[in-house]
C-alpha cells in the first residue's frame, strides 16, 4: 500500500491568500491588522516560534509586536500586561508565549485575555466556549487537523479518531473540534492500558503527545489514517514528529509529515485569527 503525503503546504498557501487580502482591506481602512506576542522566558525554540510569526505576519501585512517580560516574570506582571493589551483599542490580537517561568500556571495568567483577542484560544473562557460550541477561537493548532483532513478529502463525520494526548493546547480541544463534526472520539494518555489495542481499533490516529517516534506501525491498523501534531528535537537537531514515519509508511493509507504537515496550517489558521480579529473589533 502507498501512503499518502497530508502535506499541509498548499492549504496554508490558499489560507494565506485568502488572510492577505482581508488584512490589506483593514489596512485600506484605516489600520493594519495588530498582533502582540508575549514573552516571558530564554527558551531557544519559544525565541525561533515568535521570529516565524514575526515573518509571516509581515508577509500577510499584519503588524507584529513583542513585550519580552524575562524569564523571570511574576505572575502579577505577566497577567497585568495580557490585560493591559486585552484592553487597548490598538490591539486586535493577544499571544501568550510558552514556556513560562516556574511557578506560573497558563491557565492562571491566560485568564487575562479577552476571549476576543485571545486568537490561539489558550484562556479558560475560551476553551469553555469551544466545549459548549458557542463562537470563539480554537487553539490553531487542534484546528490545524481538522482543516488538514477536510482538505485532504479525508472524511470525519461517524469516524473513529483515537487522539494520543490529552493537553489543553491540542488533545483536549481537538476531541471537541471532532466531535462537532461528528466524530467519534477516544482521548489516549499515559495511563491508557494497551495503547496499541486502542489506536488500531481507530480509523484515524492523531498523535499529539510530545514524545518522538510513540506511534508505531503496532499501533495503527491496515488502512488508516494518521496525523502527526509532534514537533521534536530529533538526533541531529532537526525536528520529528510523535510518530515512527518509517514504520508506518505502507500500513497506513495517508501521513502527515513533520515538518510541512500540520505544522503550517497552524501558522497560517493563527494569522486568518488575528485578521477575523481584527474585522470584528472594527465592525
Amino acid at each position: 500500500m502507498d501512503t499518502t503525503s497530508l502535506t499541509g503546504k498548499q492549504l496554508a498557501a490558499d489560507l494565506n491568500a485568502a488572510t492577505a487580502d482581508r488584512a490589506a482591506a483593514l489596512t485600506a481602512s484605516g489600520a493594519a491588522p495588530r498582533l502582540v506576542l508575549v514573552v516571558a522566558n530564554d527558551d531557544p525554540a519559544s525565541g525561533w516560534y515568535v521570529k516565524s510569526l514575526q515573518r509571516a505576519a509581515g508577509k500577510l501585512g499584519i503588524a507584529c509586536d513583542t513585550v519580552d517580560l524575562g524569564a523571570d516574570a511574576s505572575a502579577d506582571a505577566i497577567r497585568a500586561t495580557l490585560a493591559e493589551l486585552s484592553g487597548d483599542p490598538a490591539v486586535d490580537a493577544v499571544m501568550l508565549q510558552t514556556p513560562l517561568p516556574a511557578g506560573v500556571a497558563l491557565a492562571d495568567v491566560s485568564s487575562a485575555i479577552t476571549a476576543a483577542k485571545d486568537v490561539d484560544g489558550v484562556s479558560p473562557h475560551s476553551l469553555g466556549l469551544l466545549a459548549t460550541g458557542l463562537p470563539g477561537f480554537p487553539p490553531a493548532t487542534a484546528q490545524a487537523v481538522v482543516e488538514l483532513a477536510k482538505f485532504h478529502d479525508i472524511p470525519l463525520s461517524g469516524r473513529h479518531v483515537a487522539v494520543v494526548g490529552r493537553s489543553n493546547v491540542v488533545g483536549k480541544p481537538l476531541a471537541q473540534l471532532l466531535l462537532a463534526e461528528n466524530a467519534t472520539v477516544t482521548v489516549c494518555h499515559s495511563r491508557t492500558t494497551d495503547l496499541p489495542a486502542v489506536t488500531s481499533a481507530a480509523d484515524i490516529v492523531v498523535a499529539a503527545a510530545g514524545r518522538a517516534g510513540l506511534i508505531t506501525g503496532e499501533h495503527v491498523r491496515a488502512g488508516a489514517v494518521v496525523i502527526d501534531v509532534g514537533t521534536n528535537e530529533g538526533p541531529d537537531g532537526g525536528i520529528v514528529g510523535d510518530v515512527d514515519a518509517e514504520s508506518v509508511q505502507g500500513r497506513a493509507a495517508a501521513l502527515s509529515p513533520v515538518p510541512g504537515g500540520v505544522g503550517p496550517v497552524t501558522t497560517a489558521l493563527l494569522m486568518a485569527h488575528v485578521v477575523r480579529a481584527a474585522e470584528a473589533a472594527r465592525g
